[in-house]
């Protein structure tokens, strides 16, 4: 093969084409990661591929390099991605165009949340890839816009999120309707048995290619946690940010108001901060994401689901305001950051309550996780004052009578006059 000196020869020595290699020097690729490495050369080949990296490791350029470069430009519809969420789809399809933008080949995307009719017109375009959530590819081949019985290739990009969410027999739907010989590729961050199932069912001879470490942690994150009562996470947070100065950071809340409500108070406190979560409308979400890709936006508040595909290489700090329900999704979020060989910083706000979830994490990632000390921020001992419960009461015999520390004391039976008080029985006079 000749060789281009300006062009990253690492990845020519996989296999990559010239119209490929100009896009990759564009983009500032040098060095192929380990999944790259590991799997090109057999995607090329046109193996089946079961392929297990954490996130942030490049399995996107890992499939769509020896996929894009095997799709013949004067055909139509030759490859389909499905992906769990709105933000993956759009992520890979920005990352597929990138790719191809010197090998006059046209990647679609096709997700719930945008109007029917503007995806109904990228189709009409006939792309040559296309990629969407499993929900709204479905429906459109249901409606018969979309036709992917001839497709050569077949991709599902994190596809443990896409079980998680329920995504099961859309799945199952949509492979039974790839009629024609084709190539399977399976990315994800976990390989379970419901993955494995999946894959004996739709691939021939898959091979595995396995790049996580066995504690399913990333090494360049420097992971802390904060002891810190319910009450006082707002407080913390706030001193975090201040002594930390994050460049970009993500703080994830577990439920979508407590999204909505923590973006509101930073805002509020003068941090530049924007909320993303599932309520919000597609278009609100690309809004918000341009705008965080851009570092418009310091702090972005986001619940696990709306943040799955986000991938922007600057941020450097996660914030676990609330500690998952579970320890898997704690491997997800922090691997946010610390993107392609960076180094990252993720802290944990732990309550006293939560011992048996920090526990429960750091089995699944073999390490102990050491507490942080923040500067000005003393965890307060017990509640709080405007937290405690209520005295009981007073009796109506009982006047209130403030301690010196502003409580009432606990009120007593009130006295009686006793038995040798007590008025004589006698008869009542008319």
């Amino acid at each position: 093969m000749q060789k281009h000196p300006e062009l990253p020869q690492a990845f020519a020595d996989l296999g990559i084409e010239v119209r490929f290699l100009k896009a990759l020097q564009k983009m500032q690729f040098v060095e192929p990661s380990e999944i790259q490495l590991k799997l090109i050369p057999p995607a090329i080949q046109g193996c089946d591929i079961l392929g297990q990296a954490r996130t942030g490791t490049g399995k996107t350029a890992a499939f769509g390099l020896p996929i894009l470069q095997k799709i013949n430009p004067a055909g139509r519809l030759q490859g389909i991605c499905l992906a769990p969420t709105r933000e993956l789809a759009v992520q890979v399809t920005a990352e597929l165009q990138r790719l191809a933008e010197f090998a006059n080949l046209h990647v679609a995307a096709v997700y719930g949340g945008q109007k029917v009719a503007t995806q109904l017109h990228q189709l009409g375009k006939k792309p040559h890839f296309v990629v969407g959530t499993p929900g709204r590819v479905w429906d459109f081949i249901q409606r018969g816009a979309l036709n992917i019985a001839d497709v050569g290739y077949v991709v599902l990009d994190e596809v443990d999120r896409m079980l998680d969410i329920g995504f099961r027999e859309d799945i199952r739907a949509i492979l039974g309707k790839v009629t024609a010989k084709h190539q399977t590729i399976f990315v994800s961050a976990t390989l379970d048995d419901d993955i494995k199932q999946l894959a004996r069912r739709y691939m021939v001879n898959p091979i595995e290619v396995n790049v996580s470490r066995d504690h399913l942690t990333v090494d360049d994150v420097e992971q802390s946690y904060v002891s810190v009562e319910p009450y006082d996470k707002f407080r913390a947070l706030r001193l975090v940010l201040k002594h930390e100065k994050p460049q970009f950071t993500i703080v994830f809340t577990n439920t979508k108001h407590g999204a909505r409500k923590l973006a509101k108070k930073l805002h509020e406190a003068g941090i530049e901060a924007t909320e993303i979560h599932g309520d919000l409308e597609q278009r609100q979400r690309d809004r918000v994401m341009e705008r965080f890709r851009k570092h418009q936006i310091q702090v972005l508040v986001a619940t696990d689901l709306a943040a799955r595909g986000i991938d922007v290489s600057a941020i450097s700090h996660i914030i676990n305001y609330d500690v998952p329900v579970d320890s898997q999704i704690y491997v997800h979020r922090i691997g946010r950051t610390a993107r392609m060989g960076a180094k990252g910083i993720a802290i944990t706000f732990i309550t006293s309550e939560q011992g048996k979830e920090l526990t429960a994490v750091e089995k699944l990632i073999n390490q102990q996780i050491p507490r942080r000390s923040v500067p000005e921020f003393v965890a307060s001992a017990g509640r709080p004052p405007m937290e405690r419960p209520r005295s009981a009461p007073l009796s109506r015999y009982q006047a209130p009578v403030l301690s010196a520390v502003g409580e009432a004391p606990a009120p007593s039976r009130p006295k009686t006059l006793g038995s040798r008080f007590r008025p004589k029985r006698g008869r009542g006079r008319l």
